[in-house]
């Protein structure tokens, strides 16, 4: 049996990387098996499918944008508690993370 020079995957791969050089995108490179760098993308949009999309019929693209809008602003950011970032929600790590003009973190909670 004669084989190509290629396998599939690897030509799949050559193709991405060459699409992704021209859109101007850097793709994300993890080690072989490795999937943490996609893990919190990948849990975001599994919280987003059980939470608002399995439960939710749209009647347009504009009434699903829109929900999805004010889930992740509404409900997601503001709320949503993870454990990657010592059970903080988004809006409140990144508040918390924060540069301050004087070059330090901000406190975790205004002065009283």
């Amino acid at each position: 049996m004669l084989r190509g020079p290629l396998e599939p995957k690897q030509y799949t791969s050559i193709a991405f990387g060459k699409r992704c050089d021209q859109l101007g995108v850097r793709p994300s490179m993890g080690s072989v098996g490795d999937a943490y760098d996609n893990a919190m993308a990948e849990s975001f949009f599994a919280t987003l499918e059980c939470e608002l999309l399995d439960r939710t019929r749209f009647h347009t693209q504009a009434e699903a944008h829109m929900a999805v809008f004010e889930w992740i602003e509404g409900w997601y950011n503001p709320h949503r508690r993870h454990s990657s970032i010592g059970y903080l929600s988004p809006n409140e790590f990144e508040r918390r993370h924060e540069p301050r003009e004087n070059g330090g973190l901000r406190p975790p909670h205004p002065p009283v």
